[in-house]
């Protein structure tokens, strides 16, 4: 007894949380989770990529593992008391299932930002045994509240990184891993809010593997950890990112910063659009979704060999979590492309004159569009925001030089935050300009040439006044288009709408487009 005191009094060591992993009690109620080879992304990036598929617990994330190990080992006076805990979400639904299993009361604090998904999963597996209280828009105005409750009540706190239990619980996955993959292995990658993950994780590796990397990465919006490794002390963040939501942190805890400053190799910053590509890349190998936390891991991988090239050994990136929210897909979808760098996103202008249309697709080549907004709203210029598939990296730049030398001005956007979340979906409003104007949706066959080909057999004296359009990933895509016909030429309107061979609906008098978008409104 006073040996195990006198530990838990210590600095912990990489050799302490080893002895801990390895009598942890987490299979109890977790998984051995499955190791696969991402055989896609490996062959694209010309690397050795596996998943560590955390997101298969019963909990749908690794944190069941350390929040069990620690209300397991609580004593019979303490299970009397309950237990009372903070989370955005996954930790939470961890010491809601514990507590079930248990059979001990939980309080569970969750941030009022939560999703949704997490907080219904933490009712369902806590059952009668757990209470969840909204609190907060932080996991740190959660964790506040629950500490307060926690001295009101007496009842044991969970925290959900900063306890030797947790992280030893935590550490499983290392231990599994190393297990799991006997070949030469390069780097892991392991996400981190709080870090109790990554301090787990890199303690057990370097005490089993030092020659093994461990990387942490980040949200570039939630990067306690990072700057606090830069800073040498831990440090408050007053906000972070909620995309991320599951290590949306504003200060990393005191043990998990003292183990991660000692055995972690080096901690990536990642932004939202390399999250969303990542997310898709593991869909593309898996058919399994994560949650933009649970995805962190590649995404820093991807950055890690794009930085450093093809390496000896496995890469291996600890896929957290996939408690997602279904609404976060669109977004998700969207960002994807631009995060891959597969997707270009530009203003730009071009004169309000006969041809200048048809010279921007000239412009394009052999480029697919993915997206086309545009209102008429000057005399002289038009005003296109124009999204554009790219397969590798530099074409952005001959894009670019396209357009100019057809003395088109031009702006690059794909870095624009306002731009690709607001601007790329507002097309201009009511325009004095807009006059004989018809509103037309079409269903374009998704096939290089069908703008073309729709152009070609327009009318050469009438103006395209609005068109919006989106690629969807749809075998037919939904465009909207403005057409200024004369009321004299409606006879030759209705002959090129028959002889175009597409699928269109009349919306001229949708009551929506009257009040918004009509001239004569």
């Amino acid at each position: 007894m006073n040996a195990q005191l006198a530990e838990r009094e210590a600095a912990p060591t990489a050799a302490s949380v080893l002895r801990r992993a390895e009598t942890a009690r987490v299979y109890e109620v977790a998984q051995h989770t499955s190791l696969e080879r991402a055989s896609l992304l490996s062959a694209r990036l010309g690397a050795d990529v596996w998943l560590k598929r955390e997101d298969q617990q019963p909990v749908f994330s690794f944190k069941l593992r350390g929040a069990y190990n620690r209300m397991a080992q609580l004593d019979p006076s303490e299970r009397e008391r309950g237990v009372i805990a903070a989370s955005a979400g996954n930790h939470a639904q961890g010491v809601a299932l514990a507590a079930s299993r248990l059979k001990m009361h939980a309080t569970i604090v969750m941030p009022q930002t939560a999703p949704q998904v997490k907080v219904d999963a933490v009712r369902r597996f806590g059952g009668a045994y757990a209470d969840v209280i909204l609190h907060g828009d932080s996991y740190s105005d959660a964790q506040a509240e629950a500490q307060r409750l926690r001295d009101e009540r007496g009842a044991t706190l969970v925290h959900p990184f900063d306890d030797l239990e947790v992280i030893a619980g935590q550490a499983t996955i290392g231990l599994e891993l190393l297990a799991q993959h006997h070949a030469p292995l390069h780097a892991v990658f392991v996400p981190i809010g709080g870090g109790g993950l990554a301090a787990g994780v890199a303690a057990v590796i370097k005490a089993r593997r030092p020659d093994v990397r461990v990387i942490g990465v980040q949200a570039s919006d939630a990067d306690a950890m990072a700057r606090a490794l830069e800073a040498g002390e831990r440090v408050l963040l007053d906000e972070v990112g909620l995309f991320a939501d599951g290590t949306a942190v504003k200060q990393v805890g005191a043990l998990t910063f003292a183990l991660c400053q000692q055995y972690l190799d080096d901690v990536l910053r990642v932004d939202t659009d390399a999250i969303c590509a990542a997310i898709r890349d593991i869909y593309q190998d898996t058919r399994s979704i994560p949650e933009p936390s649970g995805a962190l891991a590649l995404a820093g991988l991807k950055q890690y060999v794009a930085a450093n090239g093809s390496v000896e050994g496995a890469l291996v990136a600890v896929v957290s979590g996939a408690n997602m929210n279904f609404d976060r897909l669109r977004f998700v979808a969207e960002r994807a492309e631009v995060g891959e760098q597969r997707e270009a996103v530009f203003a730009v202008t071009i004169p309000e004159q006969r041809g200048s249309f048809r010279r921007f697709c000239m412009a394009l080549g052999q480029h697919s569009i993915t997206e086309f907004n545009y209102r008429i709203g000057d005399a002289r210029a038009a005003h296109i925001f124009v999204g554009v598939q790219t397969a590798r990296r530099g074409e952005r730049e001959a894009l670019t030089d396209a357009f100019r030398a057809n003395d088109f001005g031009v702006l690059d956007l794909t870095d624009d935050e306002l731009a690709k979340l607001h601007l790329r979906h507002m097309i201009g409003g009511r325009s004095p300009l807009a006059h004989d104007e018809r509103l037309y949706r079409f269903d374009f066959p998704e096939r290089p040439g069908a703008l073309a080909r729709f152009l070609e057999r327009m009318h050469p004296d009438w103006n395209i006044s609005l068109f919006h359009y989106r690629n969807h990933g749809a075998d037919y895509g939904r465009i909207l288009v403005g057409i200024q016909v004369p009321s004299s030429e409606l006879a030759l309107l209705d002959d090129f709408l028959t002889t175009l061979g597409y699928a269109y609906v009349d919306e001229s008098d949708n009551p929506a487009y009257r009040l918004l978008l009509c001239a004569q409104a």
